[in-house]
């Protein structure tokens, strides 16, 4: 058995060294269609990642919220029709009930990864004369910065949020003239007052956070939003982005909390990532039929071409199996040399991108996108060779030796 396949591929790689311009160029466009398939997937790959990164990398992926208040119309009494003019009904700071025991049960769900209670509402920030309406967000700093990782986009200073300390944005520090180690005055309504000091300055990239978010300790927040004690929301982190808005009509249900998720508050952003993920699909299953066809009408090629060795070689005792396999053995050859030289080909364009590209962001090529397209493409060979295949096994010895 060892020795009959051995002769299957020296047979087929003799075919194709035979006709070696059909050979290359073949192989040329095995290669191109691999290299664009690579490079593409890679490049929409890494594209998106830098999207998510930017976007949710500023926002918790659900955020657990009390349930909107809503006017309680009485039913109309039996045999009567009631007509109601209803106004949607204002919606007032208000805090989440038993959000300890939320918490712990967001704490123990396996989807989630991190848990972040957060107070927040409206205040005005105060440095001399100027006056800027800011955004107090109170929070556990170990369990927040697991959630929107802000300490990673420090620009200066510490990421303090206790004991009097606060961080601000970029475009709120610029607005107010402060620097590190200046006074705040925050300024909160009916009397709420409190001066913090500046220990750190962020840049998210988002001139709404930039602008208008405080990020202070819990307790002082919750003092100056006079909800002591209390919680506005709940951030949260999962294991699975994609995953969001499922997870998060769980977690409705399990806590009768109002669950939001990113995906319901970035339709746009969704809308964009699915769009290039079809593009990048559609690409890859044409230029794969491309390639498949082209390994086809090769090979369909070389059986009209070998018909007479065909028939020689039935003649001498090879079986139907035998010239079967010589052809698809030829049909995955080419598919595995197209596509690992179309990989390291690919691999070298993002190298190139990634150095003398316009460097909004890095392209990393995963091992397991190489190895999974030399193998569909392999695959693809095998499969695109048996329809020849099968011809060329079918043919009568007899017949084919007198073929001219």
């Amino acid at each position: 058995m060892g020795g009959s396949l051995w002769l299957e591929w020296k047979i087929a790689l003799r075919f194709l060294l035979d006709n070696y311009l059909q050979t290359l160029l073949i192989l040329v466009g095995i290669t191109v269609g691999c290299a664009v398939i690579v490079f593409i997937t890679a490049l929409v790959t890494g594209l998106q990642s830098n999207v998510i990164a930017r976007t949710l990398g500023t926002q918790a992926h659900i955020r657990m919220l009390p349930p909107d208040e809503v006017n309680r119309v009485l039913p109309a009494p039996p045999g009567m029709l009631a007509l109601d003019l209803e106004n949607p009904r204002p919606q007032r700071l208000r805090s989440v009930s038993n959000w300890q025991d939320v918490r712990d049960v967001l704490d123990r769900e396996p989807r989630i990864v991190a848990v972040s209670p957060v107070v927040s509402g409206p205040a005005m920030g105060r440095r001399g004369v100027a006056r800027v309406s800011v955004v107090l967000l109170g929070i556990e700093p170990e369990r927040y910065l697991r959630v929107v990782p802000v300490a990673d986009d420090l620009i200066a200073g510490r990421f303090e949020v206790g004991a009097g300390h606060a961080v601000v944005g970029k475009e709120l520090a610029e607005d107010l003239g402060l620097d590190l180690g200046d006074k705040l005055r925050l300024d909160a309504g009916e009397g709420r007052e409190a001066i913090v000091d500046i220990t750190g300055i962020f840049e998210l990239g988002v001139r709404e956070l930039d602008s208008r978010h405080v990020y202070l300790d819990l307790k002082q927040a919750q003092t100056l939003l006079d909800l002591p004690g209390a919680v506005t929301v709940i951030d949260t982190k999962v294991d699975d982005i994609f995953a969001a808005e499922d997870i998060a009509v769980r977690l409705a249900r399990l806590t009768g909390l109002k669950a939001e998720s990113w995906m319901a508050t970035n339709g746009e952003l969704l809308n964009a990532l699915r769009s290039q993920t079809m593009t990048t699909q559609m690409i890859r299953i044409f230029v794969g039929l491309s390639v498949a066809f082209g390994i086809a009408s090769v090979l369909a090629v070389s059986v009209v071409q070998r018909t007479r060795e065909i028939g020689i070689l039935r003649a001498m005792g090879s079986p139907r199996g035998q010239i079967l396999r010589v052809f698809l053995i030829q049909g995955g050859l080419l598919g595995l040399l197209g596509s690992g030289v179309g990989s390291a080909l690919a691999w070298v364009l993002v190298q190139l991108f990634n150095r003398f590209g316009a460097r909004l962001f890095e392209i990393l090529v995963e091992p397991g996108l190489i190895l999974g397209s030399v193998a569909v493409a392999t695959l693809t060979g095998v499969l695109a060779a048996a329809v020849p295949a099968r011809r060329a096994a079918r043919y009568d010895p007899a017949v084919a030796i007198r073929y001219v």
